[in-house]
Formats: C-alpha cells, structure tokens, sequence
C-alpha cells in the first residue's frame, strides 16, 4: 500500500462520531459535574468507541479498548503523559507530587514512594496498622452499643488518614478517636476542587473566588501548615538522634535506610547539590495524603454495599475470617492477613462495578496514530476503565456481583472441575498499569483485608437505607453518595 494510500485510510479527529453540542459551550452542558463519567459510557456505548466530545472548543477522544490503554500506559512517561490541566491545578494547590508530576522529576520521586510503600516495609509496619485497625474496632463497637448509624465513608477515610500519616510520615494523628482534628476534613476537599476547576471552561478563580474557593483556599492553607510541621518535626527528630550519639555527620547522612517516606525525602533534599525542594516534599507529602484516603476508604466503602445487604455473604467472610484469625478481634500477623482472600475479593469484584477511577486521562507527547486515528501531540484522551469490565468476553456474567471470580481455585481450577467462563485480569484497572502502576496497591489491600475481616468477625451489618438511594458521584474518584450501616455486635462469638 502506497503513502497516499495509508494517509487516506487515516481518520482525523473530526471525523469521529460525536454528540451534539452547542457553539463555544461544545459539550459542557451535556456533562453534570458529579455524574459525566455515567454520560461518557453511555455516549460510548451509543456511538462505539473512539468518539469525540468537546469541552468548551477543545476536542476529547473517548476509548474503551484495554489492549490500547496498556499500551498507552506502557509507554508512560516517554510517549504520553497525564491530562495536563491536572498537573496545572495541582502546581496551584502546592500538590504536584508522584501522581501528577511529568518528565525526568518522575523516576527519583518514584524511587523513594517504592521504597516507603514495599512489602518489606510495610510487613514491618504491620503491628502499627493491626492497632490503627483495633481503633477502628473499639469506634465501631461504641456505635453498635448506642445504637447509631455509621457513616462508613467518613470512618473509613479517618482510618486510611492515620495509616498513611504512620506509615509514611511516622506520626499518627489519630483521626478515628479525635473528633477535633480536622485534617481529614480538609483534605476531602481537594479532589473535588481539582474535578471542579480541572472541568472549568476557564481559570475563573484566578479573577473572582466564590465562597467554595474561599473555603477550599483556607483548607488548602491548613493543610499545608500541617506538613510543613509534619517536616519540621521529622527533621527535628533526625537532628536529636544524631546528637544523641555523639554524631557530626550531616543530616543526610544520619540514617542509611529512613524509617519512612518522610525522612527519605527530607535527606535527599538537604543533600549536598540537591535538585528537591522543600516545595517538592511537602507536595510528595500532600500527595500520599489524599491518595491514601481517598481510594482504599472508597473501596471498601462499596463493598460494604454488598457486605450489609447480603446477609448469607457477610456470614461467609466472618467465617472466612475466623478460621483465619481465631479468636482474635484484629488479624495478628501479616502472615494470617495473606490468608485473607475473601476479604480482598469482596472489594475487589465491588470497583468492578464502581469502578473508584472511571477513566484515565493521558495526552500524547507527539503525533500518535491509534486505531486508524491521527492524534496531535496534545491530544486530550479519556480511556474509559468499566466498559471493559462488564464486557461478557473478559467477566462471566459481568453484571452479576461475584467475588468468588477473584479467589484462586475459582480462577484456576483442579483438573476436571467445571469452567467458570472468562476472567480477564487484565481489564481490571483500579490500580493502573506499566511504569506509573499505583505504588500504594499492596498496603491498600493490606488495609482491605484488615478491616472487612475485623469487620465481617465482630459484627454484623445492614444498610441503613434503601440500596437503590446509593448512586456514584464522581469527584475525581467515584465515590458513593452514602453508606450509612447500623452495626450490631456479633452474637456467635
């Protein structure tokens, strides 16, 4: 096939299958703010994959192909990159750290996020997150006995804000028993505040704040002033033990192996000829914040869903449980908490259907061809995550909630047992792919299995409203709009 030949095959953007829209506005006013993610399906599934919407006048390519979006993923951050409003507001929040930043800061900063979230690490770790769990415990027994509702959501992001907190800056906070801090208030709204101003036709804030960016302003400010005396202190810390013994070794020097996140990245700052500043840690800092409590809490916030209306399958993971942990009110031991299948397995098959990251969005860095489609460099592109995983050739019964298709002897059975159909794992997303994989997926499903089994051990659960109320919003994870549970404490123990 000749030159003029190929050319001709290609397709420009415009000529992709696109909804009606509006001059200048495009698309805009076709998209509600916490539910477009449920508009970008259905337009997929009404026009085939890609299309194209426009934001404003800027064209955005929609694509559900999972073979394409490991491919894009594969070649970050050479070939692609994040869409890049998210890094600019992020730069403006001060919260341009690991997930967001680009170029050749990427692979230091990945380096030591790999080294503070590993599986030795967090092994080590483990009987700081078995007594943070245990909290969690003792608050939810208190709600049982007064018979109050729990508002999962909120409990479950005060959790994973003091396992971050200890595990990556070496301070608890404390979250689940001190109603009066307000860290984790703060922080819930940065994600919305990025989805807003990241979907802004223009960069109103910067000429006019609303009472929202006043508020969010304040909050931002606040936490900040947390992590720089987050970082204050740690350097403190490491000063004190060097004086202590006897030591002139500057500060870089004073530990081969930091104890966390933290003060991996305050020595490499303060290293002779370093490139990282203190704006670049205390971004690094804010970033492990948020995304350590927005997405596990928000995983096992969904399958709670499932867990306090199906009466017949919490019984079966507090079973699950207690032949796992005894008598015991928490998983002891990392070894017991690798046993916990079920208990991953449930929120697991629950972002399946929810998926916390709808879409993932990317631009190239230079002129791409996909699928027949010549793509500029800078090209917005949105690969749609749930398409894929309720497609019958990758999941069985994609529709049908079944976190038995995630255990191994489901999996893979014994010679002779029967076929459960497709299981693609592939199309499961959550956590990412190639080089810019999620660094946190293991202490995230640390912490799942740790709290659906002490859970599903200690009580029992019902949903305290009509399951049909609960829907997705999307503030840049989708997140349930409730998940009110009325707690009892667990008879048969």
């Amino acid at each position: 096939m000749n030159a003029a030949s190929v050319n001709a095959s290609l397709r420009e953007i415009d000529d992709l299958p696109s909804p009606r829209g509006l001059p200048l506005l495009g698309n805009l006013h076709q998209l509600p703010p916490a539910t477009h993610h449920l508009k970008l399906e259905r337009w997929a599934a009404e026009l085939g994959t890609p299309y194209v919407f426009h934001f404003a006048t800027t064209p955005v390519t929609v694509w559900d192909d999972i073979e394409l979006s490991h491919a894009v993923m594969r070649e970050r951050p050479h070939r692609y990159r994040r869409y890049e409003p998210i890094e600019n507001i992020l730069k403006e929040f001060g919260c341009n750290g690991l997930f967001s930043i680009e170029g050749a800061a990427w692979e230091p900063q990945r380096r030591l996020v790999m080294q503070a979230l590993s599986i030795p690490h967090i092994k080590a770790f483990y009987p700081t997150l078995a007594a943070i769990t245990e909290r969690l415990r003792r608050r939810w027994e208190a709600a049982a006995r007064a018979g109050r509702v729990v508002d999962m959501t909120e409990d479950l992001k005060r959790f994973t804000v003091d396992v971050t907190s200890a595990l990556a800056f070496g301070e608890d906070p404390n979250t689940i028993e001190n109603e009066r801090v307000l860290i984790q208030e703060h922080l819930a709204m940065l994600l919305p505040m990025l989805m807003t101003r990241v979907n802004a036709p223009f960069a109103y804030w910067h000429y006019v704040k609303f009472p929202r960016d006043r508020k969010f302003d304040h909050a931002i400010a606040e936490v900040h002033r947390h992590v720089r005396e987050l970082m204050t202190r740690a350097r403190e810390r490491m000063r004190e033990e060097r004086s202590a013994e006897g030591c002139e070794t500057p500060l870089h020097e004073v530990r081969a192996a930091p104890r966390n996140l933290l003060e991996a990245m305050l020595a490499l700052r303060d290293a002779p000829n370093s490139d990282i500043t203190d704006d670049e840690v205390a971004a690094n800092v804010l970033t492990m914040l948020v995304a350590g409590e927005e997405t596990t809490a928000t995983a096992i916030a969904w399958a709670l869903l499932f867990l306090s209306t199906d009466d017949a399958l919490l019984a079966r993971v507090a079973a699950h449980a207690r032949d796992v942990i005894g008598d015991a009110a928490v998983c002891p031991t990392y070894g017991a908490m690798r046993e916990l299948d079920l208990c991953e397995a449930v929120c697991t098959e629950a972002s399946r259907l929810h998926p916390i990251a709808p879409y993932l969005s990317f631009e190239p860095l230079e002129e791409v061809r996909l699928q027949g489609v010549r793509l500029p460099a800078g090209t917005k592109m949105f690969m749609l995550n749930r398409p894929a995983m309720m497609d019958p050739k990758n999941f069985a019964d994609p529709a049908r909630y079944d976190p038995d298709r995630w255990l191994h002897e489901h999996r893979h059975p014994v010679e002779g047992a029967p076929e459960h159909g497709p299981h693609e794992q592939r199309a499961y997303l959550q956590f990412g792919a190639g080089p810019r994989v999620c660094p946190g997926r293991h202490l995230a499903v640390v912490e799942m299995r740790l709290v659906v089994s002490m859970l599903a051990a200690n009580f029992t659960a019902q949903l305290a409203t009509n399951p049909a109320d609960i829907h997705e919003v999307c503030t840049f994870t989708s997140v349930p709009s409730a998940m009110p549970v009325r707690l009892a404490l667990r008879q048969d123990r």
